[in-house]
C-alpha cells in the first residue's frame, strides 16, 4: 500500500453563523489519511465530526486552512468522494433497482454498463430478486444495502461513512461491517469512518483518529496493530488480545473530553 496521503486536512478550522454569533466547531484541525488505509474518527458529542467529514467530501468550504486530496486542493464536491449516511435516504416512489442508480443519474454515467454493475452489486450484497420492490418493502438492514449499492455504483476512490450502522440491530450491524470491511479491503478504497462506537473503530480501522471536544483538534491518534488469526474482520478483530487495551485506552482519552466539559 502507498504511504502517499489521499486525504490531507491542514489547519481546518470552521464557524458556524446563527443568529446567537458565532460557534467554532473545529480550530486548526490537522489529518491525513493514506491511501488504501481505513481510518475512524471518533469524539464526544457534538465535537465537529460531522462538520469535518462535510468538509473533505467538499459540501462545506473550511473558514481557514485547506483540504487536500491527493494533493490537490479541494473547492467543491467531487464525483471521486462516496458518502455513506446513517439514514438511507432512499425514494420510496422509487425501487431498489432505481435508487441504486440515482447517484449515476445525477453524475450523467447512466450508461447501460453502469446500470448492469450497479444491478450486479445489487445480486452480490444480497438484494437480487429485490430489484422492482420499494424502500417500504425492506428490512433496515436491506435498505442500508441499497444505500451502499448506490455509493459504490459510481465507484469512488473515497468512502465517507457517517455512522452509517448505527440505526441497526446488533446482528445486521455486524454484517454490515463485515461486509463493507470486506468491500474496501478487496477494492483498495480509502475509507473514512465517523462513530461513536469505539468499538467498532477498533475494529474495522488501520488508525483512529480521537478528537477532542469543541472546539474539535485531534487529541490523540492509535495505530491499531492487532494479532488475529485468518482473515481479519471486525468480528475476528474483536477476539485479538489487544482489542480491549485499544478500546480502554480510547474511552479513556473520550471521558477526559466529558469531564472538562
Amino acid at each position: 500500500m502507498s504511504q502517499k496521503d489521499r486525504i490531507r486536512g491542514e489547519g481546518l478550522s470552521y464557524t458556524y453563523l446563527t443568529r446567537a454569533g458565532e460557534t467554532l466547531a473545529l480550530k486548526d484541525l490537522t489529518l491525513s489519511v493514506r491511501n488504501g488505509e481505513f481510518c475512524s474518527i471518533v469524539g464526544p458529542s457534538g465535537c465537529g465530526k460531522s462538520t469535518l467529514l462535510g468538509i473533505i467530501s467538499g459540501l462545506l468550504q473550511p473558514t481557514e486552512g485547506r483540504l487536500l486530496l491527493d494533493e490537490v486542493p479541494l473547492s467543491r464536491a467531487s464525483p471521486r468522494v462516496g458518502i455513506l449516511l446513517q439514514k438511507d435516504h432512499l425514494f420510496e416512489w422509487r425501487t431498489v433497482a432505481q435508487n441504486a442508480e440515482l447517484g449515476l443519474e445525477i453524475l450523467g454515467t447512466g450508461t447501460a454498463e453502469a446500470r448492469r454493475q450497479a444491478h450486479e452489486l445489487l445480486k452480490a450484497y444480497g438484494l437480487g430478486g429485490f430489484e422492482k420492490s420499494y424502500p417500504h418493502q425492506l428490512s433496515g438492514g436491506m435498505r442500508q444495502r441499497v444505500a451502499l449499492v448506490r455509493t459504490l455504483a459510481t465507484d469512488p476512490d473515497i468512502l465517507l461513512l457517517d455512522e452509517p450502522f448505527s440505526a441497526l440491530d446488533y446482528q445486521t450491524k455486524l454484517l454490515l461491517e463485515r461486509d463493507v470491511f470486506r468491500i474496501i479491503r478487496a477494492n483498495g478504497k480509502t475509507a473514512l469512518l465517523v462513530t461513536h462506537d469505539i468499538e467498532e473503530a477498533v475494529s474495522m480501522s488501520d488508525r483512529v483518529i480521537v478528537l477532542s471536544g469543541r472546539p474539535a483538534q485531534v487529541k490523540n491518534i492509535y495505530d491499531i496493530d492487532l494479532t488475529v488469526e485468518g482473515e481479519r474482520t471486525p468480528l475476528t478483530s474483536r477476539d485479538a488480545p489487544e482489542f480491549r487495551t485499544y478500546c480502554k485506552a480510547i474511552w479513556e482519552d473520550l471521558d477526559v473530553e466529558r469531564r472538562t466539559v
